[in-house]
């Protein structure tokens, strides 16, 4: 009887394999270990954000510096310079029964012609510190209000008309006697004091004694 070869071919390639892993266990030049992976974490870090533009700084409209300063100032026909300003009361029109018309005079004292225009801020004070007493003065919006232009010397009058303490109780006006007026030239942001303690002042706001006309040249005022 004539025996297959197939097992002895099957054995031999099974002998064969399993002398290939043995090699390769024992220290052969295949290394089967596994390389291992290094895991790292990285934390973004965010780059520093670009500056913002710079904005440009706010403009100062005339007559509003920070140093409350006058526009012009100096300038030939540019605004008077409360400065270059001084004040002073003379008698106006007399006024009529419960109030007197007095003129209320700025006069150029720089070296320059300036303008002037409008109503000038016109207020009591006294304590002897320039604190305000009573309500500021109103203005007379129906008065003539030209631009006045005053050579180094002259003088521009508005008229103020002032009501007497009088016609109000004790109780309503709280009667005070100033040291003078603070006055504002139109326009100016720095103010004037003029000396008088010829007239009483109400403390209390709501009794208003004063009203004021706009600037006219010295000479032109109708009351």
């Amino acid at each position: 009887m004539q025996l297959s070869s197939r097992p002895f071919a099957v054995g031999a390639v099974a002998l064969v394999a399993v002398g290939v892993l043995s090699g390769c266990s024992a220290g052969g030049t295949t290394d089967s270990t596994p390389t291992a992976t290094a895991t790292r974490t990285v934390t973004a870090t965010p780059s520093a954000p670009s500056s913002a533009p710079s904005l440009p700084a706010p403009s100062t409209s005339a007559g509003s510096s920070a140093s409350g300063g006058d526009a012009g100032s100096g300038a030939t026909g540019g605004r008077c310079a409360t400065s270059d300003m001084t004040g002073s009361i003379e008698p106006g029109s007399g006024g009529a029964a419960g109030s007197v018309v007095v003129h209320l005079v700025l006069t150029n004292t720089g070296a320059t012609s300036c303008t002037l225009q409008g109503w000038p801020g016109v207020s009591f004070v006294g304590g002897g510190d320039g604190a305000q007493i009573g309500a500021a003065a109103t203005q007379d919006q129906a008065s003539a209000h030209p631009t006045v232009t005053l050579a180094p010397g002259q003088a521009a009058v508005a008229p103020l008309k002032i009501g007497q303490a009088g016609n109000y109780s004790s109780a309503d006006c709280g009667p005070r006697t100033p040291d003078g007026f603070r006055v504002y030239p139109p326009g100016s942001k720095q103010s004037l004091f003029v000396r008088d303690t010829s007239y009483q002042a109400c403390a209390d706001s709501s009794a208003t004694l004063l009203s004021v006309e706009a600037l006219v040249p010295s000479g032109q005022a109708t009351s």
